[in-house]
């Protein structure tokens, strides 16, 4: 075994399909079948099932998967800690974020790069559930989630505050006076949102029942770039998180304050306290402390 064939075990996982594994990791399609083969008879196992393309893995193959990428993070972050030995960091840093957070990680990023160029980036969009269980297996260096329910035995936590809340409309299809805004006149508008479950859907959702409303829900999904589509088509408006850079990326939606909205729970950054701990992760969570002291 090698830790080739535990790449190239990853790859179909993530493609899904034979032939874009190998081209992912720039191999003949039959050179990484042979080497998956040659994984299961050294382990005795049948991981993959067969058929005229990729149907899935076995129940034992799901098993060695998640051994799969421990191994490979701990490969990883061993480079990456020989790096750091030698006055530099080098990999890729894996930062989980929940969606519409106030976070915006691109100082961080700009920062880090600029400082170590060799410092690549894995940037997910997780649940504040999944990213708690990929910081606790290695799969993420760090993640931005929310501390209500942080286990800070566990994990080691930068409060990053609360994420205020406002809404994003198009000025063609809706118009509002300069104050901001009531709960009472968001539930009188057609609104897109996330999907239920989502801790900023949850903070909505209490921000509403707490004051007797009920929204009118239009659209839901699990997708931020869809919402602000429909917000973009003037199908509903959004309530986003404000400071996130969401307008930002459009000259002609507005993102309005909405008086006393936060979430439930405020926002940090963290990072797992036992070991192995990733160099990667030490180094960028210091870095984030003195880009918020302005140092």
């Amino acid at each position: 075994m090698d830790i080739k064939q535990l790449k190239f075990l990853i790859a179909l996982d993530e493609t899904r399909h034979f032939g874009q594994a190998a081209l992912r990791c720039h191999v003949t399609q039959p050179t990484l079948s042979m080497r998956l083969r040659n994984l299961e008879q050294e382990l005795g196992l049948e991981l993959v099932n067969r058929g005229q393309r990729f149907e899935g893995f076995t129940a034992q193959g799901e098993r060695v998967l998640a051994w799969a990428r421990s191994a490979l993070a701990a490969f990883d972050g061993l480079y990456a800690e020989a790096a750091a030995c030698r006055g530099h960091l080098a990999g890729t840093l894996r930062l989980g974020v929940v969606p519409l957070s106030s976070f915006d990680p691109l100082p961080l990023l700009q920062r880090l790069h600029g400082q170590h160029p060799e410092l690549r980036f894995e940037l997910s969009a997780l649940s504040s559930e999944q990213i708690i269980e990929q910081l606790s297996s290695n799969q993420l260096d760090l993640g931005v989630s929310y501390l209500g329910r942080l286990d800070n035995e566990r994990f080691e936590s930068l409060a990053l505050g609360e994420t205020q809340m406002g809404l994003l409309y198009d000025p063609d299809h809706f118009r509002f006076a300069a104050q901001p805004l009531s709960w009472a006149t968001l539930s009188e508008l057609p609104l897109g949102l996330l999907t239920a479950g989502m801790h900023f859907r949850q903070s909505i959702d209490h921000n509403f029942h707490s004051r007797g409303l009920t929204p009118q829900l239009l659209l839901q999904t699990d997708a931020v770039h869809q919402l602000v589509q429909a917000v973009h088509g003037g199908l509903c408006c959004a309530i986003m998180p404000l400071a996130a850079g969401l307008e930002a990326l459009t000259t002609t939606l507005r993102l309005q304050p909405i008086e006393a909205a936060s979430t439930l729970a405020p926002l940090g950054l963290i990072m797992r306290r036992t070991a192995p701990r990733s160099a990667l992760a030490e180094a960028c969570f210091a870095e984030y402390r003195l880009l918020m002291s302005g140092a």
